[in-house]
């Protein structure tokens, strides 16, 4: 009853932050249309002051170390990293898929495992962080600066990306904590912190890469797990009911509502609901994106063409071969996180005794997310012809633009697609961030609280912010993750080698129970 009550509490609380925290303060006298402008006003104040920010920020963490090829020394380690792991673990990506599949669909499944949640649920929850918004904006805004080619890259970090997610997940299980009561404490934080000294770091060494990852997830679960998707839904919203003054406060503040009724749950709360959204949203996306293609099924073979041309010899906005490539990337590592670790917080909580069996899950979330899904969306801007029409605008906007042009009521698929992508990202996010700031702050109801009305507070500031200052304050926060994640990754990976070779052997003697 005591822990209902408090429940109860926390969500009333949590509520009324969500709905009042960002509303300017009205006077009485003032008539509708000011308090509309006032609202405008203090939204164009606080965007200008977080953009200032942004680009401070920016000169920091995309510094690029050889003035002669411009790429940001964090897009050197993703696509190095990615790299390293994928021919370190032999291309597991390639010859461990079916197996993946196999354990996804619960063939493997231990009802008296360690953990929280299955396998499926495990790999939904990672997969509602990653497919969002970056599949359908994220892609629309990589084709628009970088040109068709950059689809290229996304699709190949997407399938590199996938061992360097089954490293860090197989990681995540690993060093994962499990309480007495079942709840499991995991992720890059305990993994960095905890392998790094039994491979013979300093403590203080060791803590340093935990806290600097802890830093960035927070970090990255008000940017692009929270931000970006709450931006980018209020665009959506905006696009159906046109620019109705004060909107972006209210939809913001009903967003935060909603997401609040969820993570008050924790992992178990948001396993249920993303086993039930992730396959809906995708099916609905995906079909209607099919139909599209079918529709202009004569323009894919010159789609293609382009595409494969425009990343050898681009036509860029950036201009040249280094844009292209570092869009591309950028884009990807935004829409499947692969490399940056966010997933093996979900991961580590899945019910199993085998940790390399839970990274073979978590290592078909960049195939589904980046492969199938982005090349859908890839796709359809670009046998539409949105990518080089100015009028189809930019971000969601764009690709709201390549639906409609082929079915007037197709827009509304994609806004129910778009609210469904956001809706998840954000409640799996707020779990990746909450876990990040446990490891700094403590597990207290207290410390918990602080970190869900923040969460909630930037999903209103998102909502009111330009789409420039967001989707460079998500990329620095996501990608910055993969600094202490990627290093300590590589550092780590003999102890995940010899774990996936002794699997490896019992599953080719067929040594494993199955269950389904």
């Amino acid at each position: 009853m005591h822990q209902a009550r408090t429940r109860l509490t926390s969500f009333m609380v949590l509520s009324l932050i969500s709905l009042v925290a960002f509303l300017p303060p009205a006077s009485a006298a003032e008539s509708p249309p000011a308090a509309a402008a006032a609202k405008q006003s203090l939204a164009e104040t606080i965007d200008a002051q977080f953009g200032t920010v942004v680009d401070a920020m920016a000169r920091v963490l995309f510094w690029e170390p050889l003035p002669a090829i411009p790429i940001p020394l964090i897009v050197l380690i993703l696509l190095c990293g990615s790299l390293f792991f994928t021919f370190y673990h032999g291309w597991l990506n390639i010859r461990g898929f079916k197996h993946a599949i196999d354990i996804t669909r619960g063939r493997y499944d231990n009802p008296n495992d360690p953990g929280e949640i299955s396998h499926f649920q495990a790999l939904t929850s990672a997969l509602s962080a990653t497919v969002g918004l970056g599949n359908i904006a994220g892609v629309a805004v990589a084709i628009q600066t970088g040109g068709p080619g950059a689809v290229v890259w996304m699709m190949l970090i997407g399938l590199l990306g996938m061992t360097a997610k089954f490293n860090e997940c197989t990681l995540a299980q690993v060093y994962r904590k499990v309480h007495p009561d079942g709840t499991v404490d995991g992720g890059p934080m305990y993994y960095l912190e905890i392998g790094l000294q039994q491979k013979g770091f300093p403590f203080l060494l060791a803590k340093m890469f935990g806290l600097v990852f802890a830093i960035f997830c927070i970090g990255g679960s008000f940017g692009g797990g929270n931000m970006f998707q709450a931006n980018q839904a209020t665009s959506a919203i905006r696009g159906m009911v046109g620019d109705v003054a004060g909107l972006d406060w209210i939809f913001g503040s009903i967003l935060a509502f909603l997401v609040g009724l969820v993570i008050i749950g924790g992992i178990k709360r948001i396993g249920q609901v993303t086993e039930k959204i992730i396959p809906l949203m995708c099916g609905i996306y995906v079909a209607a994106g099919l139909i599209i293609l079918v529709m202009h099924a004569q323009q894919l073979p010159a789609a293609a063409a382009l595409i494969i041309r425009s990343c050898i010899s681009p036509e860029a906005a950036f201009g040249g071969f280094i844009g292209v490539l570092v869009q591309g990337i950028r884009r990807a590592v935004f829409s499947n996180e692969a490399g940056v670790g966010s997933a093996a917080i979900a991961h580590a909580a899945a019910k199993t005794d085998e940790p390399v069996r839970e990274g073979m899950v978590a290592m078909l979330g960049p195939f589904i997310d980046t492969v199938v899904i982005c090349t859908m969306t890839a796709l359809v801007v670009i046998v539409s012809g949105a990518y080089n029409n100015p009028a189809a605008g930019e971000g969601v906007e764009m690709t709201r633009w390549a639906f409609a042009d082929t079915i007037n009521w197709f827009p509304v698929v994609l806004n129910i697609s778009v609210f469904l992508f956001a809706y998840s990202t954000m409640i799996s996010w707020s779990y990746y961030g909450e876990k990040a700031w446990q490891y700094i702050f403590g597990a207290s109801r207290r410390a918990v609280i602080v970190y869900r009305m923040l969460f909630l507070g930037f999903i209103v500031l998102g909502a009111i912010s330009s789409l420039e200052n967001v989707i460079s304050f998500s990329d620095l926060m996501i990608l910055s993750m993969a600094f202490p994640n990627i290093i300590g990754g590589v550092i780590l990976a003999p102890r995940v080698k010899a774990l996936l070779t002794d699997y490896w052997t019992r599953y080719r003697n067929n040594e494993f129970t199955t269950y389904a």
